[in-house]
Order: structure tokens, then sequence, then C-alpha cells
């Protein structure tokens, strides 16, 4: 048999290289799996072994001990990888395919799928719409920070790239066709961004740079990217942002110094419920960011909102916290008439037209969210280090791909 390890979330602080099983064609019991997901036969599935899987700030919440994730978890939901196994039932896709994996887990028969709604599929998850690898009340599929990984519905799932060997040449970019560029990119399409308009970007961590990087390519006159840390706003600065340093006071100012008035045409929150005030010792305070996007987005604009939102919180800063109800300011939206678009992004809603853009040259997004390959054994050094605040998006390398 042959082996497999991954990273699993232990407690509060601490991720650990484990031994899992070899994936096989049936879900089993493990950390998180909903019961009635036990034993269901995956003949439409493929066993992936994994090129790049992506360690993400929606992991580090749940690392930080801030969801309700059980020990053992194995992580990873941003997964690309090569075909190694497939389901006696899949048709198109084969053994040897290079494909990227988005982080949505989707069955491609129920309505919302239909409607291109991937991201609350309504089959994959007895808890609720949606489904995610590695990820706490998501129905308990196993993470793909691993060597091997099983991924069903697979011939719907799966993006496959056209050329392997032209996909080899780029492959950190379209490592993160798996989430964050089209999280991004979601953030700023449903935000209204096109082109001549000015943009603002709440947090510059890789959903941030990813959303400002998408910003330009849909046409923006100005985008502007607020955060507290000053390594990831030079990120942004380094692909044509301008800033907001955010322990300086709020967004509304320093707007009006860069654009003239205080305010733009479209918001985009890529820090979600972690948020923090502002000013240099600002403490958490989670609805910061929707609260000043509401004060500075133009009357009639829209916010796009990807930034993580939980209904379970155990590090919430009162009770209400704990339970997702922040105290929001929506007598402002409606007297300004914006509108909001939340919830996970559906990838497959854009992940190959964003995989021809990179494929053929029209951005660089692993350059613009500073990607770095680390081994599978570095994954704690490099969750630790994200959590301090690293300008770095890090992705495993499982299997030496990407050496």
């Amino acid at each position: 048999m042959t082996g497999n390890k991954a990273v699993a979330y232990k407690e509060p602080g601490k991720v650990e290289l484990i031994d899992i099983d070899y994936p096989t064609f049936e879900l089993k019991d493990g950390p998180g799996v909903n019961p009635a997901n036990v034993g269901r036969a995956v003949n439409h599935g493929v066993i992936l072994k994994t090129v790049a899987t992506n360690i993400c700030g929606s992991d580090q919440h749940m690392v930080r001990g801030r969801t309700t994730a059980p020990a053992n978890l194995v992580l990873g939901h941003e997964i690309t990888g090569e075909v190694v196994e497939v389901g006696r039932d899949v048709e198109f896709i084969k053994v040897g395919d290079l494909c990227s994996v988005p982080f949505n887990i989707a069955c491609g028969r129920c309505r919302n799928c239909k409607e291109r709604k991937t991201g609350i599929c309504l089959n994959v998850n007895p808890d609720r719409p949606g489904s995610a690898y590695g990820y706490v009340d998501m129905g308990g599929w196993v993470g793909g920070q691993a060597n091997y990984v099983l991924v069903p519905y697979a011939d719907w799932n799966l993006l496959k790239f056209p050329d392997k060997d032209k996909a080899m040449e780029k492959i950190l970019d379209l490592a993160m066709l798996s989430d964050i560029f089209p999280t991004g990119f979601h953030g700023a399409v449903t935000a209204g961004v096109g082109v001549g308009s000015t943009v603002y970007v709440a947090g510059a961590g890789p959903v941030g740079l990813a959303a400002a990087t998408s910003a330009h390519l849909l046409g923006a006159a100005v985008v502007i990217v607020g955060d507290m840390n000053e390594d990831r706003l030079a990120r942004a600065r380094s692909f044509g942002c301008e800033t907001v340093d955010l322990t300086k006071g709020g967004p509304a100012e320093q707007i009006e110094q860069i654009l003239g008035v205080p305010e733009v045409d479209c918001g985009v929150d890529a820090v979600g419920f972690e948020a923090r005030g502002h000013g240099h010792d600002a403490q958490e305070a989670p609805a910061t960011v929707l609260n000043s996007l509401m004060d500075i987005t133009a009357a009639g604009g829209a916010l796009g909102i990807p930034g993580l939102y939980v209904t379970g919180d155990p590090g919430g800063i009162d009770e209400a916290a704990k339970k997702g109800a922040l105290s929001l300011s929506l007598g402002t939206g409606w007297a300004k008439s914006l509108s909001f678009t939340t919830g996970q992004c559906p990838v497959m809603k854009y992940n190959r037209q964003l995989m021809m853009a990179i494929l053929n040259d029209k951005v660089n997004i692993a350059k613009n969210v500073n990607a770095k390959a680390i081994t599978l054994e570095e994954a704690p050094k490099g969750y630790a280090e994200f959590d301090a605040g690293a300008a770095t998006k890090y992705v495993l390398n499982p299997n030496g791909y990407l050496n």
C-alpha cells in the first residue's frame, strides 16, 4: 500500500504531519465526517497525486482555534494534482491528467450546481449547502495537504490543463486557481469592478492581493489596498496598487488623499470575521471592515465579501460574535442603496477563464501574492510564519513536482 502523509490540525496553534490512509473510492469515518457520509461510494471520483496544495487564510482561522474544527482534521482545500487512479464511473478524466481542483465540492446534478452556484451544492454535505476539502462543518471530506487525495464527481469538478508541459512551466500561478484567484476575482466582480472603477480592497493577505490583481484585470482605474502589515502593503504596491496604512486610522481620509474624494465606486472585504479596528493599538472588532466599507463606498455601489464569516467562533469577543452575529450599520447600507454579495466563491464560474489568462501571459498571480514552495514537512513552520504576518503565499510540495 502506498504511504500517505498529511497536515492535520491538532489543537489551537498547532499543526502536525501525520500518517493517514491512502484514499479509496468509499468515504470512511474520521474527524469531522458527518455520519451520513460514512460508507458513501465515490465511483465517480479520482485519486490525485498532489502537485501543489496551498496554505490558506481560511485554514489559519481553524489553526488559531477560531472555529469548531476537531483535532486531527486533515487540512487543505487548495489542491492541484495529477490523476493516478480513476473510479469506474469516470468517463472523461484520465490517468496522467494534470488538474486544478475547485475548493468547492459539487455534485453537478442538483439545482444549485445547474445554476452555477457550486459553492452551495445541495448533495455533498448533509449539514448544510456547500462543502470543501479539509474544512470544519463541510461534510468531512479529507483535505489535500497530503501526498494523495480523493476528488469526487471528477468529470464535473476537475479543471484539466490542456497542455501538461506548458502548465508545469506556470504551475505556481495555476496553483492559485483552486481558491484564492477565483475568490479574489469573485470579490471584484460582485463589487461591480469594471473599466475605470475606483476600488478599495480591505486586506492585503493573499485573497486581498488576488482581488486587487483581479480589479486590474477587470480594468479598474485605481486600486487601493488597506492593511496594517507594511510588508503586505509593499506587495500590493509592487504591482501598481495604492495603499492605505490602517495603523494610522480609518481609510476614508487616506482615500481622499489619493482620489480627492473620501469614497470609491467598489469595495471588497478580504478580511472576514477576525477583523480589527483602525489605529496603531486596534483590538479585534469583527464588524469594522463591513461598516467601514459601507461608509466609503459610493451610493448605489456594491460590496464583494469573499472574506470568511462563520456561525461558530469559540474565540469571539462576545456571545454574539461567537455565533457570527455582528453589529452592522445596515441602515447605512440601506440609505446608500448598497448591494452585498457574500458566501463561498463558485470557483467553476471563473477558473477556466482565469486559467487561460495565466497560460497566455495576461496575469502573474503567483508573483503578486509572493508564492513560495515548501515541503510538506515544513508545513508547521509555514503556518507559523503566515500567522505571524509573512507576506507570502505558502505552497506545499508533497511529492517533489515543484523542484
